[in-house]
């Protein structure tokens, strides 16, 4: 039986994301090519403007207001004039809306870069353009390129994920960019998938459970165990002990380790679920996880759900490619088309059960052991 839901909306949400795709390559057959390359070579400017806006949480100071950029200056420590022509690009680009000479209110685009706003993506925006993440793309790309070797690494002498170890300031960044993660690709993965068949979610990677508690909150027979670094746990712990939700009664959180330490299964009524994490690991790293998982369910018959970006063979659209170019950059792991998961999961003593469709970016690949 599948585990498949929505199958008709997820069919015409992909069919929605075909045509914006096609929508999105437009302007490079309208703009003449000289113009165009240069849009792109400076779009640099619009990412730092809207990083800027995002360090001085010009948004959330705004609210539902209508101010002069004076005005918001005076309440964010900055100055008016410099101010108010950063938003005047930003709301050329459609994010914020400029009413009258140099008066600004939000609009549906920054609203989500408002602290209040249940689709903030603020701390994304925050730990993507960030001094630690920038400097691989400036500094370092070509190099990377021309050896292979992640620009992360070359910048900063270590991988990603051992430099979040001893880098506490930026490590509660990622993790609060991780936890944004749901208002960036939507619900999908809760809503469009039978998560009711199981009793007992163990969310891997899972940072502070955002993922888990949404899906906590759709099926209230289901708990969830959080796995993950045990200053994350330890943080994440925190957290909710000032940040009361539905749901959390029934997460736990328990330090662990996808490459040795991992809870064993109870039975089939249990599903492991690793969210956009073994994109951030190269081949070797992901057979290793997915051989620590056959080893953790054993014979039990628990699955394994796997969210991530599938990547189309050939043709891949701007979404999929520029974040597999984020993976390159920053660590030693990659997006990875149909074919080249199978190969993993095969290697690994696993099986692909089933591919989920989920109206967001990603999809989840339903596995299981191979007897």
């Amino acid at each position: 039986m599948s585990f498949q839901m929505n199958a008709g909306a997820v069919r015409r949400f992909a069919r929605a994301m075909k045509f914006g795709a096609w929508l999105q390559a437009i302007p490079n057959k309208l703009t003449p090519a000289p113009f165009r390359l240069v849009q792109m070579g400076s779009a640099f400017w619009q990412s730092r403007a809207l990083f800027v806006a995002a360090q001085l949480d010009v948004a959330t100071f705004l609210g539902a207001q209508t101010l002069s950029a004076r005005n918001l200056a005076d309440q964010i420590g900055a100055d008016g004039d410099a101010l108010g022509r950063l938003l005047r690009l930003l709301a050329a680009m459609g994010v914020f809306e400029e009413t009258a000479p140099m008066v600004f209110r939000n609009n549906a685009l920054s609203d989500c870069l408002r602290r209040d706003d249940a689709r903030s993506v603020r701390a994304m925006i925050l730990m993507h353009n960030s001094e630690t993440m920038s400097r691989p793309w400036f500094e370092q790309l070509e190099a990377g390129i021309r050896s292979g070797t992640p620009p992360f690494r070359l910048s900063h002498g270590e991988d990603l994920f051992d430099y979040l170890d001893h880098h506490a300031d930026f490590d509660r960044s990622f993790a609060a960019a991780m936890d944004s993660v749901e208002a960036l690709a939507g619900d999908g993965f809760a809503t469009d998938m039978d998560w009711s068949r199981f009793e007992r979610l163990i969310d891997v990677g899972g940072a502070r459970g955002s993922k888990a508690l949404a899906i906590l909150r759709r099926h209230p027979k289901l708990s969830a165990l959080v796995v993950d670094r045990r200053q994350v746990v330890e943080e994440a712990e925190r957290y909710w002990t000032q940040h009361r939700a539905d749901g959390v009664e029934r997460m736990r959180f328990q330090a662990g380790d996808l490459f040795s330490t991992l809870p064993t299964a109870n039975g089939p009524r249990d599903i492991y679920l690793l969210s956009a994490v073994l994109h951030g690991f190269g081949d070797e790293a992901c057979i290793q996880a997915f051989g620590n998982l056959r080893k953790a369910i054993g014979s039990s018959g628990a699955r394994v759900a796997v969210l991530e970006m599938v990547v189309p063979e050939s043709r891949a659209d701007l979404a999929s490619a520029s974040f597999d170019m984020q993976m390159f950059v920053g660590s030693r792991g990659r997006e990875r088309t149909l074919a080249e998961w199978k190969a993993l999961i095969h290697s690994a003593g696993m099986a692909l059960g089933e591919v989920i469709g989920l109206r967001s970016l990603g999809s989840i690949l339903i596995l299981h052991s191979r007897q």
